[in-house]
């Protein structure tokens, strides 16, 4: 049950890799786990600022995961869940969802005594962890849904053999992002 029928919004990012796997392609996504409960989730935390959201998740990727990548400017999903807030009432937070190409995973990183990391193929990752949105985003991707990978790796591969003087660290953000409340 909610107290309030207003909702907060979180930024989250999809640390993933293309894998050849039984001579297709495929993908695995870094995981971590959450601070308190050890439950495995996606890196995600608030927007800050004026950054982009896309910005934002890459940005809690390396805070909690220690991943480097290419972030693509639109969410790729985005599904809620019941936030326990530091009071312990909870609050609906709607979570936007950014494909990050990983492309390097660091061995130090600001959480990393708070945090454990695991790859896994989509359909794995949708087992392991709890939360029932997340779980449904991660089914939807590595069904039909894999074809939203395939466009982000191309476009944002498209970007990393573009010709510019100083390599963007994310594309641009969408043309109409989802609004801050």
């Amino acid at each position: 049950m909610f107290l309030n029928t207003k909702s907060v919004q979180q930024v989250a990012a999809l640390p993933f890799v293309p894998v050849a796997e039984h001579g297709a392609d495929s993908f695995e996504v870094l995981l971590i786990t959450s601070r308190k409960r050890g439950r495995w989730l996606l890196p995600k935390g608030w927007p800050k600022g004026k950054a982009a959201y896309a910005d934002d998740a890459a940005r809690e990727a390396h805070e909690e995961a220690g991943v480097i990548g290419r972030i693509h400017g639109d969410p790729i999903g985005d599904y809620t869940y019941a936030k326990s807030m530091r009071g312990g009432y909870p609050v609906r937070s709607h979570v936007f969802v950014y494909p990050l190409l990983v492309c390097e995973h660091r061995l130090d990183w600001p959480e990393r005594d708070a945090r454990s990391c695991r790859w896994a193929g989509l359909a794995e990752a949708a087992g392991l962890v709890e939360d029932k949105g997340l779980a449904r985003l991660l089914r939807h991707l590595s069904g039909s849904g894999e074809k939203a990978l395939d466009q982000a790796l191309a476009s944002l591969s498209a970007a990393a053999t573009a010709p510019s003087e100083s390599e963007p660290v994310s594309e641009t953000a969408p043309a109409s992002p989802p609004k801050r409340s």
